[in-house]
């Protein structure tokens, strides 16, 4: 029921967003000049699955594939590349092509993440401030007392009331600090407000009233992804971040089938994304797209459920207890990128580790701003993205 429930949705919004969009277009023309920036992130997507696929170990286990979800059918082939245009095809059929990506460590492309906790709360700060607070140590809804980009850009004039941020986990206004930032921040359960609302978004708002998400704190990533579509195409902010979530709690629910099914919508959504941008006065041409993930997993059927290091499950994490030494591996990360300034080098082989705490520094690199004036304690910026 909550399938058919869901499709409805989806049919809904999206005929009504997209019967609106060149209304949307025609009616607010952002003709600032300067790049734009939408940086989307995919909780816990394991580096394994965006570079090779489905993970045959997992895929033919039982214990994590349901019968009925047919994701064999779906997401298998024998080929490596073909396995993985089948789970992401415009990733790898478009974005891959026209942008970059690291992280792939079978081709000695290396990604981690510098913070010591290898969960939620502390890679995402890392990547919206450029740096490790060793106090932001677990997952609680702890005001973040590190300054990310976005609060810092909503101190100059030409990004004021221009910033936005939708995520399906309800942390992000802690995370970002929406108390001191006060940035437009919707995630958790949060209805559409305060900007004139369109019709998509008021439908939005009573469906997300209507439909049951699986989890007390994240809501279903078609509410996030919609949401903050609806206010790019009514608001036309500058910089935009959408936080989507399902893939990291599918995988701590067992559920692999649903973790595919979920990757693979979120392929779509990126796609539809990059087409309404490149479709929309103000951002067709002038935007950077970058996507990445705040933690990795487990790289066996044993542990991909989780992810921890061998400092968390001694404290917050000790319901890990069974790992002593970590969730091994789920330091591991990826991020890719396409639009004005970035070279379109496809698959990249890195000279050495770069980390997560790089992405704002090449986030305001790309936005023509200077990273060292935000923070100069922050991260570096990835070269790989410009050479």
């Amino acid at each position: 029921m909550l399938k058919k429930i869901i499709l409805i949705m989806l049919l809904l919004t999206g005929f009504s967003i997209n019967a609106n969009a060149d209304k949307g277009n025609s009616a607010i023309d952002n003709t600032a000049s300067g790049t734009n920036l939408v940086l989307v992130t995919i909780d816990g997507l394991r580096w394994q699955e965006l570079f090779s696929g489905a993970d045959p170990s997992l895929l033919k286990n039982e214990k994590f594939v349901r019968q009925g979800h047919h994701v064999q059918e779906k997401f298998w082939h024998d080929n490596e590349e073909k396995r993985r245009q089948l789970l992401m095809p415009f990733f790898w059929n478009t974005f891959v092509k026209e942008g970059m990506v690291i992280g792939n460590r079978n081709i000695g492309s290396n990604m981690s993440i510098a913070n010591q906790w290898h969960f939620s709360y502390p890679g995402y700060s890392e990547i919206f401030t450029g740096v490790v607070d060793h106090s932001i140590n677990s997952n609680k809804k702890k005001l973040n007392p590190q300054i990310s980009f976005l609060e810092w850009l909503n101190t100059k004039e030409d990004y004021q009331h221009k910033l936005a941020a939708f995520g399906s986990w309800d942390v992000f206004p802690f995370i970002l600090n929406k108390e001191r930032s006060q940035l437009y921040i919707n995630a958790g359960f949060d209805s559409a407000k305060g900007y004139a609302l369109s019709n998509q978004a008021k439908l939005l708002n009573n469906l997300q009233k209507e439909i049951p998400s699986p989890w007390h704190n994240v809501r279903l990533d078609s509410f996030t992804y919609r949401y903050a579509k609806d206010y790019l195409l009514t608001v036309k902010p500058k910089v935009m971040i959408i936080a989507l979530g399902e893939t990291d709690d599918f995988a701590h629910d067992g559920h692999y089938d649903s973790y595919l099914s979920s990757a693979h919508q979120t392929d779509k959504f990126i796609a539809d994304l990059w087409h309404t941008l490149q479709t929309t006065s103000g951002y067709q041409d002038n935007t950077v797209l970058m996507i990445t993930t705040d933690h990795g997993r487990g790289s066996n059927a044993d542990d991909w459920q989780h992810h921890a290091s061998k400092l968390a499950v001694q404290g917050y994490m000790k319901n890990l207890k069974a790992f002593p030494n970590g969730i091994i591996g789920s330091e591991n990360i990826w991020f890719a990128a396409m639009g004005p300034g970035v070279r379109a080098r496809g698959e990249i082989k890195t000279t050495q580790e770069v980390k997560q705490n790089q992405i704002a520094a090449t986030a305001l690199t790309l936005l023509g701003e200077d990273p060292k004036a935000f923070n100069p304690t922050a991260g570096s910026v990835i070269q790989e993205v410009f050479e």
